[in-house]
């Protein structure tokens, strides 16, 4: 039976560990050794993605080389698995560091250790042109009655759950194209997700008869949350997180983390209040 609970889920069991000796040192001064910190991306755009020339980009992806930059870190590699995948791939050692969007949460707080806050992204609903069911919030879906496409693992999954959605009225998939597909073939009558991933799908796919609706103020046990994302690392990672937020925090001051995420539909109404802290929204649910 699908239920919240999903979101802690591990995914599938670990891999056994290869017979070889394990690396030295920190995560961090790994990287520094080899100039390179591997990241972990579902491809969903504009968040983290591999492009056409084979380079990994995306809002995250950039704003992390600026940092890691600044770090004595000139690389980046990417490994790309379902976003329901993500937490466990990292906590398997399958990556270092989450770069896709990653919105922070309670659960996910007890599974990995989240940077500060990188921005904030509310959900939205791709809904058929004219929005003819009239939908506009979670508990709207659940009257509406209508079918709900959701990315398996992600934050809208649980939003959908928290509002009582039935699971036999969810489609569950696993990344941001099928659940675009889905709505503009009929199979949902809705889907969910950032208002900045739908438009970025929608703009790649004009002509398909869907729209973006206004975006949405999620809540949990009926209390308002911020949508906001972050940067993820394995717990004991410490070293790694006390020297990416300073310069994370400097980044998003300067207006030198504006310049980055505008090409990929970011602005400055997606920056995070400052006095936004990871504990708040680890303890918000």
């Amino acid at each position: 039976m699908l239920t919240r609970r999903r979101l802690l889920a591990l995914g599938p069991p670990a891999v056994l560990a290869a017979a070889c000796a394990q690396p030295t040192g920190t995560v961090l001064e790994r990287a520094r050794r080899s100039g390179v910190l591997r990241i972990g991306i579902s491809g969903e755009r504009p968040y983290a993605y591999v492009d056409g020339s084979g380079r990994v980009t995306g809002a995250q992806p950039e704003v992390a080389r600026a940092v890691l930059a600044r770090l004595g870190i000139g690389g980046l590699s990417a490994v790309q698995v379902r976003f329901a995948d993500l937490v466990p791939g990292l906590r398997d050692g399958q990556f270092d560091m989450i770069a896709a969007g990653m919105t922070v949460t309670p659960e996910r707080c007890g599974l990995v250790a989240f940077s500060r806050p990188d921005f904030v992204a509310a959900p939205a609903f791709l809904v058929p042109e004219g929005n003819p069911r009239g939908i506009g919030t979670f508990q709207g879906v659940g009257r509406a009655g209508v079918v709900l496409a959701v990315l398996d693992g992600s934050a809208e999954l649980g939003y959908a759950l928290d509002a009582e959605i039935p699971p036999e009225r969810l489609t569950v998939v696993d990344d941001q194209r099928t659940l675009f597909r889905a709505v503009v073939d009929g199979r949902a009558q809705a889907g969910a997700l950032t208002a900045v991933s739908l438009r970025a799908e929608l703009r790649r796919n004009p002509g398909t008869g869907v729209e973006v609706t206004r975006p949405v103020a999620p809540t949990v046990e009926g209390r308002p949350i911020v949508p906001a994302a972050a940067f993820a690392v394995r717990f004991g990672e410490g070293d790694l997180l006390r020297a990416f937020d300073p310069e994370l925090t400097a980044l998003q001051e300067s207006g030198e983390w504006a310049r980055l995420t505008e090409p990929f539909g970011l602005d400055e109404d997606n920056l995070p209040d400052p006095g936004l802290t990871t504990g708040a929204l680890c303890s918000s649910g």
